[in-house]
């Protein structure tokens, strides 16, 4: 756990840097510190949590928000059949943390790891510790600072979610062998915009 905890710190700044981005833009929605804090905490998904924002309004539709939670969210389902080989070796409590504690930065980081041979299924539960602090800590002093930044728009902090997803794409691309997924994956995200309404 330690060595996961350890290796995970370089993706500390930037995690504290989008909890930051999340809390700025919970506050804009009218969210409180301590509803922006319960939000990063019990969801832990700053993907998900931006594009719920998105879907918040004045009186927010819980359904709405939860299908949006979902959704973003079901990519966690194949993080964790990735990672199978590795949390089969415990059971219970260690294993939900370590799934729940997961993040696109800190899955990447245990694949590359187990790829070099890493399988110690603590290492998984450390950098997900790792991820804690800067995401919950970041939320909290993002929405106190949302009173002395006037549009969060303006520094280019809505752009955050794409560049985010652009930047975790980058990181596990192998080559060729990437296209179809990548083709398949545009054409679906093309599809929902345009069928959804307010796309």
């Amino acid at each position: 756990m330690w060595r996961g905890f350890v290796h995970a710190q370089p993706l500390a700044p930037g995690v504290a840097l989008y909890g930051l981005v999340f809390g700025v833009l919970a506050g804009e929605r009218g969210l409180g510190w301590a509803q922006a804090v319960l939000m990063s905490t019990l969801v832990y998904s700053g993907s998900a949590q931006l594009a719920a924002l998105q879907v918040w309004s004045s009186t927010p539709a819980i359904a709405a928000v939860l299908l949006t939670v979902a959704a973003i969210n079901a990519r966690y389902l194949l993080y964790g059949a990735a990672l199978q080989p590795w949390l089969v070796q415990v059971r219970g409590p260690r294993a939900w943390a370590s799934l729940f504690l997961l993040g696109d930065g800190r899955w990447v980081l245990a694949m590359r790891k187990y790829e070099k041979g890493e399988r110690d299924a603590g290492y998984v539960l450390g950098t997900g510790f790792a991820g804690v602090l800067p995401w919950v800590g970041g939320t909290l002093v993002g929405h106190l600072l949302t009173r002395d930044m006037p549009d969060p728009r303006g520094w280019g902090l809505d752009f955050m979610l794409p560049a985010f997803a652009a930047a975790i794409g980058i990181s596990v691309w192998r080559g060729r062998a990437d296209w179809l997924p990548l083709l398949a994956a545009l054409g679906a995200a093309m599809a929902v915009h345009k069928l959804v309404p307010g796309g």
